[in-house]
């Protein structure tokens, strides 16, 4: 089924949001502004809360199991109603993004169209700007801090930092042990040959049962082309799983982190985060949990804690 060009066309971000407390549920009226952004032949959707009045901006990027229009949901119209303008990016391959013609990206792709994307950004006006990335998104928000010029970010902020270089995580975030130990690597093979377009399930390869703790919201989330039911490259997954930083986080002093671990994650637990963020020490990193919320959290209590210090890190980290 050919994906919408809108997602006021698409049925799959409202049938999630019955799962979310009804404070944040949108309507047409108060649904983002959907805008379009090309990027080499790429045309990236996005979802905005324009407000020129707005004294910072707050960047969105998904992770492998999600895209823009749940980031919108969960965390960009809350902060939008807090005085934040918002916009959430749909990444190559995610969401309703609509890739160049023959095509195949990789994670590198990935970090590269987020960096020049803030570099957008930032010619329209100069106000600052947080980076915020959900599961996948938090260690791709470290990469673009580590790759894209100096004073681009004011900070960042992560559900999860997982870098999967490390077998540990990749043992722990795979679908299971074969896939971490012998999928992965023979995929690795195959990007370097013609056949590096070939597609495969997320849902076979990540830990996708994990992606929320709520058994309907899963069913609707796997269900979705555009989200957690998504098919990858080989090259892609090849790349996202040995990606190599800009800046390794021992030399890391782009702007300061934040961590929003949500407390009952199943797929990516604190401690993987924790042993990467522990390697930062040259800019203030800390560490807020999310009461009851899992790895992509629909929980009113953990999405409130969650607002509350994205908000406040925000404003500290903005201040002028």
């Amino acid at each position: 089924m050919e994906r919408p060009l809108y997602y006021r066309d698409q049925s799959d971000w409202r049938a999630l949001q019955r799962y979310l407390p009804s404070r944040l549920r949108l309507n047409d009226a108060t649904a983002p502004t959907e805008d379009f952004w090309e990027w080499r032949g790429n045309t990236v959707h996005l979802d905005r809360y324009p407000d020129p009045d707005a004294p910072a901006k707050v960047v969105l990027h998904h992770g492998v199991g999600t895209n823009g229009r749940q980031m919108s949901l969960i965390l960009g119209a809350p902060l939008a109603r807090r005085g934040f303008e918002t916009v959430a990016i749909d990444n190559l391959g995610y969401g309703l993004t609509t890739t160049r013609p023959g095509s195949v990206h990789s994670y590198d792709d990935w970090v590269d169209l987020v960096v020049d994307f803030l570099a957008f950004e930032r010619a329209r006006d100069d106000r600052p700007i947080v980076l915020f990335g959900l599961s996948a998104g938090g260690m791709l928000a470290y990469h673009v801090a580590a790759k894209a010029p100096a004073a681009t970010l004011r900070g960042l902020v992560g559900t999860t930092f997982l870098d999967q270089r490390e077998q540990k995580v990749r043992d722990s975030t795979s679908h299971d042990i074969v896939q971490s130990r012998f999928g992965l690597p023979f995929l690795g093979l195959v990007a370097k040959t013609p056949a590096a377009g070939i597609e495969y399930p997320m849902r076979l390869g990540a830990k996708m049962s994990a992606l929320v703790n709520d058994r309907g919201a899963l069913r609707v989330m796997t269900r979705d082309r555009t989200s957690g039911g998504n098919w990858a490259s080989a090259r892609f997954l090849a790349t996202y799983s040995t990606y190599t930083p800009a800046v390794e986080p021992e030399q890391f002093d782009a702007c300061p982190i934040l961590l929003t671990q949500p407390h009952r994650d199943r797929w990516s637990p604190l401690p993987l985060s924790e042993w990467f963020l522990s390697r930062v020490t040259h800019v203030p990193v800390r560490t807020v949990l999310l009461d009851d919320a899992g790895h992509y959290p629909i929980e009113d209590a953990g999405l409130r804690l969650l607002e509350d210090a994205v908000a406040d890190f925000t404003t500290e980290v903005c201040a002028p």
